[in-house]
């Protein structure tokens, strides 16, 4: 007889995932009854598996590349953050079997930053590097922080443009191109490009970063990415990767679903230990 409460993360690959590590993690340490496991689900399979899941009484699925968008559009209701985003991580199954769709990148990235390495962004000039799906899943949790401006920059300028307008509501931002970069200095840079772990950083001034100023890399590895480096050769404070992200996004995944809040810390260095 199962006891034990299901979720799961949906993606594919998946057997990289660090997930099924850091929610089991989190249940121990808020002692909660549940199971979660990492399932390896190709976007064409992606709706049909989400219903074998629900139908087997699973709670809650997260969901990684290429499922985010897929997700965003299976889900019967949003949060704002989702629906800007036009993605979903975070999938929370309620009794009726119907669906509620967040993201939690953002704001994973904005409690790493601001909590645990103690990175100001109010009042701040931030640049975030590229206008895909994971620019688009930070920017709001980011603008409600009130930096003093945020600029997207991207190899197709239409594509930052755009995106900038579609936030624009929320806060002072704007779009452009590489080649606007040149006169201009920022206090935080944010790398939401797939570059850096391809090693193909975007042509980035010299004198791009501010004095006293941090980067952020969005993804994360066993060794620095080449975004990181970047950022510890122009004189960045802090240079960081995306761990701390991975594990303060799946916090507040496992907050939406089990009303408690786990302590991020302890697992954030159990990863750090693993990666030497």
């Amino acid at each position: 007889m199962q006891t034990s409460d299901q979720y799961a993360v949906f993606g594919h690959p998946i057997s990289h995932s660090k997930s099924p590590l850091i929610h089991t993690l989190f249940a121990e340490q808020t002692q909660q009854s549940l199971n979660y496991s990492a399932q390896d689900v190709p976007a064409e399979n992606f709706a049909s598996a989400v219903d074998q899941f629900i139908a087997r009484g699973g709670k809650g699925l997260n969901c990684t590349v290429p499922l985010k968008e897929l997700a965003w559009q299976k889900a019967d209701r949003l949060s704002e953050r989702a629906q800007m985003s036009k993605a979903v991580n975070t999938l929370i199954i309620t009794d009726d079997g119907s669906l509620t769709g967040d993201n939690t990148d953002g704001v994973g990235l904005v409690t790493d930053l601001i909590r645990n390495h103690q990175i100001e962004l109010k009042g701040k000039r931030i640049l975030i590097l590229g206008a895909g799906g994971a620019s688009r899943g930070i920017i709001l949790p980011m603008l409600e922080q009130s930096p003093a401006n945020l600029a997207i920059t991207n190899r197709t300028v239409s594509k930052a443009e755009t995106m900038a307008e579609d936030f624009s509501k929320y806060g002072k931002l704007s779009g452009g191109g590489f080649s606007n970069l040149a006169s201009e200095q920022f206090d935080l840079i944010i790398n939401a490009t797939s570059a850096s772990l391809s090693g193909d950083l975007p042509p980035l001034p010299d004198t791009l970063l501010a004095e006293q100023g941090n980067c952020y890399d969005l993804a994360y590895a066993n060794q620095d990415t080449p975004f990181v480096t970047w950022g510890k050769q122009h004189g960045a404070i802090k240079s960081l990767d995306g761990l701390g992200m991975l594990v303060e996004q799946a916090a507040e995944a496992f907050y939406l679903w089990r009303n408690i809040r786990p302590e991020t810390q302890a697992v954030i260095e159990i990863l750090e230990q693993q990666r030497g």
